[in-house]
């Protein structure tokens, strides 16, 4: 979720119109889709606050959201102390957290499939006990082949999460108490987010980096344990046994769909910008001029709180400047900050990263929150590819941004970031040509677009 990550847009679900198309409305009531599992008659018996289930399930997916994002970049503030003690460059470093984000990326789809066939609560889990699990072992990892290949079955593992979660709690609650839970599940995902970063940085100051993951495997136990005691029992899941036939079907259909192969790019797209800045950033800092310490250099992904105002507010800035215009202002304040950030001064490489963090997640949510309604069918496989390009963008951006670092420092990285927010400004721009021609057309031939 990222960071704040994969569910913090989920608060400000927004209607079917393109968010690139000029006219596009703004941010409707919440919606959060169930998927084909879903029970209508939820919103009559569901949970709702006061009742007996509703703070259990809350605190339960709150506990899942720290699980989740604490393991899931555990290893990103550490990258400086992994290349030294394994002595490896930072690329190959980088595939720690790139390794988790792919593995995500690849398993969110047809675990959400399985979500719908044996259950959310049961997926869920199982995902993030194994996930533990796993994390145990990861800090007595010998090479860095075996920590990457840990870290990417880690992220298989959590991909259990992000793959239910949302529709565990549109089918459990009911619809006038669906922003509180899911405002309660964001809030997990960005302290979960920040801690697998900061905790991690300074308890590596002080013990090693090993120490660090061993401190976030102990979180994860805890949170794990927490989500397994709270967690109450689905009363509105039906199963649904869609072959992978129709699995394929589904997203063939949704790939084949322009609108929705957009925001897919979008995301990726801004995704990448991300990944890449938050990977590289502690060896932007631990070298010279700054020379910063692992704990201080840990502690600017607070910055990571910007995205959450970021997500909250996005609504109200797509109803002033329409979804283009937002998606725009993105774009914008995006390349404003990796610009800034070239600076050799402290305070210009933190603005920088404010402003960073707030176009990212601003581009995020807009795209984010209109794929689900975007969808004519099978709208939680539309949301789940939506996780999987995000994801990807995640593993690339990282990838390849520590990549362009170990090549040209700093300003490769920045460069990297500048191609990815163009190309989501030319797929605006793009979107936006084609809506006003397709409206030109309507316009001026009512009667054909009427018989068809």
């Amino acid at each position: 979720m990222s960071p704040a990550d994969t569910g913090a847009s989920a608060v400000i679900r927004a209607g079917a119109a393109d968010p690139t198309s000029p006219s596009a409305p703004g941010p409707s009531a919440p919606r959060a889709d169930s998927g084909a599992g879903a029970d209508s008659g939820a919103d009559a018996t569901g949970l709702h606050p006061g009742g007996p289930g509703y703070r259990r399930l809350s605190l339960a997916l709150f506990a899942a959201g720290v699980a989740t994002f604490a393991l899931l970049y555990s290893t990103q503030a550490l990258l400086p102390a992994i290349s030294a003690d394994l002595r490896v460059t930072p690329d190959a470093a980088s595939w720690t957290v790139s390794g988790a984000t792919l593995g995500l990326a690849l398993a969110v789809l047809p675990l959400s499939a399985l979500s719908e066939r044996f259950g959310r609560r049961a997926l869920m889990t199982g995902s993030l006990t194994a996930a533990a699990l796993i994390a145990l072992a990861v800090p007595f990892a010998p090479d860095l082949g075996t920590l990457v290949a840990l870290r990417t079955v880690q992220g298989v593992a959590l991909a259990g999460v992000p793959a239910s979660a949302m529709a565990f709690l549109a089918e459990e609650v009911r619809a006038k108490a669906l922003v509180g839970a899911v405002g309660l599940f964001v809030a997990g995902n960005s302290i979960g987010g920040m801690s697998g970063r900061i905790v991690t940085g300074w308890v590596a100051q002080l013990w090693g980096w090993r120490a660090a993951l061993g401190a976030i495997a102990l979180l994860a136990v805890v949170c794990t344990a927490v989500f397994r005691l709270l967690v109450p029992r689905a009363a509105h899941f039906t199963p649904v046994k869609a072959g992978p036939r129709a699995l394929l079907r589904t997203v063939g259909g949704h790939l084949s769909d322009p609108l929705l192969c957009r925001l897919y790019a979008i995301g990726a797209l801004f995704m990448t910008v991300f990944g890449a800045v938050y990977t590289v950033i502690g060896y932007r800092l631990a070298d010279e001029p700054f020379g910063l310490p692992q704990g201080i250099a840990g502690s600017v992904f607070l910055i990571y709180l910007v995205g959450t105002a970021a997500s909250a507010t996005a609504g109200r800035l797509v109803a002033r400047l329409g979804r283009r215009g937002a998606l725009y202002a993105a774009v914008v304040t995006t390349a404003a900050g990796l610009l800034v950030s070239l600076a050799d001064a402290i305070a210009a490489v933190l603005a920088g990263l404010v402003l960073v963090t707030a176009g990212f997640f601003a581009g995020h949510a807009v795209a984010s929150s209109s794929v689900s309604r975007s969808a004519r069918t099978g709208r939680a496989q539309a949301s789940a590819l939506y996780q999987a390009a995000y994801y990807v963008g995640s593993s690339a951006g990282g990838a390849v941004g520590a990549l362009a670092y170990h090549a040209a420092g700093w300003p490769g990285t920045v460069a990297l970031g500048l191609v990815a927010v163009v190309a989501a400004a030319g797929i605006t721009v793009y979107a936006t040509r084609r809506a006003l021609a397709e409206r030109r057309c309507r316009a001026a031939h009512p009667a054909v677009y009427a018989r068809s």
